[in-house]
């Protein structure tokens, strides 16, 4: 069976016998140059060609326009002069292909590819000459230099497109702004939820709930680092502020909503809440006698029970306060405690401190020695906070030059500590007897000196 009409049986034939090498009429030279026959000099406001340009680079991240595209504009504004932005001109200027190359660093190829993208872009149209060469003339006359003749890119649109620029530039700036300001908000969201992080684990809270607000948070921030519209970070940032407010709740009720302290130092005391575990054996004192009154353990407000997996991950059982009914922990009691270490006193607030005085007062110290947050309260966890305080105190005993890292140092005797090789108590004996070494060449220079008085 035939067939009819098939394309293939059409006859081959052409109008154009050969390519000419002129420019293809594409969608957007049309459109280009439809819009360049609206040129009629500068707008009202402006007074020169450069603040057409300064508009378009404003606008240029708003139109998603690269930095080789503005780059080569700028370039092309660089043959331009004032006058051919008269009405009755044209803003037309001819560099060729090899001075763009020369001079934006690129290969012929990508000129021309810079050169169709303008044109889609309706930034330039072109001018053709019937040779499709660029060139142009200039009036012999240095003062006027007005255009007689040219072929090449045709500029009028930037002139055209200048209301458009100063909109784009301006929504763009309001966006920066915006966003900015999102930024600053998601900055201070999440430095809220790591603050909140480190307060509940400093107080040695349940860690799953935790642990799920920190790897939700990770996750949303490291989305929102990608960003870059309003409405997509504004929904984020949202997100990310119901979480911080959330969890701010929820570590208030665990704190028991505590007041405030009105002074905000970096580095305030801060109190731990652990429970104590009961019935603790009782010790051998023989330091009571140095102690000018004993006191009962003081109490300390309940708090939400510490879990052991939240607590260490060692296999080392939890070492507790070594606290007799007396008030003594590892065979001192808190006032002598006081008298043996002279760095707490300048902390106390009352000539007969107890316990709480004595943590709060070495909470204060460690900020001073330079011993962070984390260890004093890692140690506090598991050591206990009267025998913390004990080991913050005696870093300062220690002889001038010998402790280079009291943070480093402090760590170290919980490492001790948690290995069962951390001795408090002969540290406190070598406090007393060095004490009472002293006290008595005190007492040798004072009788020495009424001896030679008398004489």
């Amino acid at each position: 069976m035939a067939i009819e009409n098939s394309a293939f049986e059409a006859p081959q034939w052409s109008i154009v016998p050969k390519p000419t090498g002129f420019r293809r009429m594409t969608p957007g030279l049309l459109k280009a140059d439809r819009s360049a026959e609206k040129f009629t000099g500068f707008p009202e406001s402006v007074k020169a060609y450069g603040q057409l340009l300064a508009a378009f680079k404003a606008a240029a991240p708003r139109l998603g326009i690269s930095a080789r595209v503005t780059h080569a504009v700028d370039f092309l504004f660089s043959f331009t002069k004032s006058q051919d932005w008269q009405p009755d001109s044209r803003p037309i200027v001819w560099p060729s292909n090899e001075t763009l190359r020369t001079a934006l660093g690129l290969e012929r190829s990508q000129i021309k590819d810079i050169i169709r993208r303008l044109i889609e872009l309706g930034l330039i149209t072109m001018k053709d000459s019937p040779n499709g060469k660029r060139y142009g003339h200039r009036h012999p006359n240095n003062e006027t230099g007005r255009i007689t003749e040219a072929y090449g890119f045709d500029l009028s649109l930037f002139a055209v497109r200048h209301a458009e620029f100063v909109r784009l530039a301006e929504e763009h700036q309001a966006e920066r702004r915006a966003m900015k300001k999102l930024r600053r908000r998601r900055t201070i969201a999440h430095k809220g939820i790591i603050q909140i992080l480190e307060t509940a684990q400093e107080y040695g809270f349940e860690p799953e709930e935790w642990e799920i607000l920190a790897r939700e948070t990770r996750d949303l921030t490291r989305a929102l680092k990608d960003l870059d519209r309003v409405d997509e970070m504004e929904t984020g940032v949202a997100s990310l502020e119901r979480h911080w407010q959330g969890a701010r709740a929820r570590i208030e009720v665990l704190l028991g909503t505590v007041d405030s302290d009105p002074k905000e130092p970096e580095n305030r005391p801060h109190y731990y809440n652990y429970n104590q575990t009961s019935n603790l054996e009782e010790d051998t004192v023989i330091a009571a006698k140095g102690c000018s009154k004993v006191r009962a353990a003081p109490s300390f407000p309940p708090s939400e029970p510490v879990s052991q997996s939240s607590k260490v991950q060692d296999p080392v059982s939890w070492q507790v306060p070594q606290r007799d009914p007396r008030g003594l922990v590892d065979r001192i009691c808190a006032d002598e405690m006081c008298r043996l270490v002279p760095a707490l006193r300048k902390y106390l607030f009352r000539p007969d401190p107890d316990w709480r005085d004595i943590v709060n007062a070495a909470d204060w110290l460690r900020a001073d020695l330079g011993v962070s947050k984390s260890a004093w309260a890692d140690a506090c966890i598991k050591m206990g906070r009267e025998r913390a305080a004990i080991a913050i105190a005696l870093v300062t005993t220690k002889e001038p030059g010998h402790v280079k890292n009291p943070g480093g140092y402090f760590r170290s005797m919980l490492r001790y500590d948690l290995k069962g090789e951390l001795h408090l108590d002969q540290s406190i004996w070598g406090l007393r007897r060095a004490n009472n070494s002293e006290r008595a060449r005190n007492r040798h220079h004072e009788a020495s000196a009424g001896s030679e008085d008398r004489l």
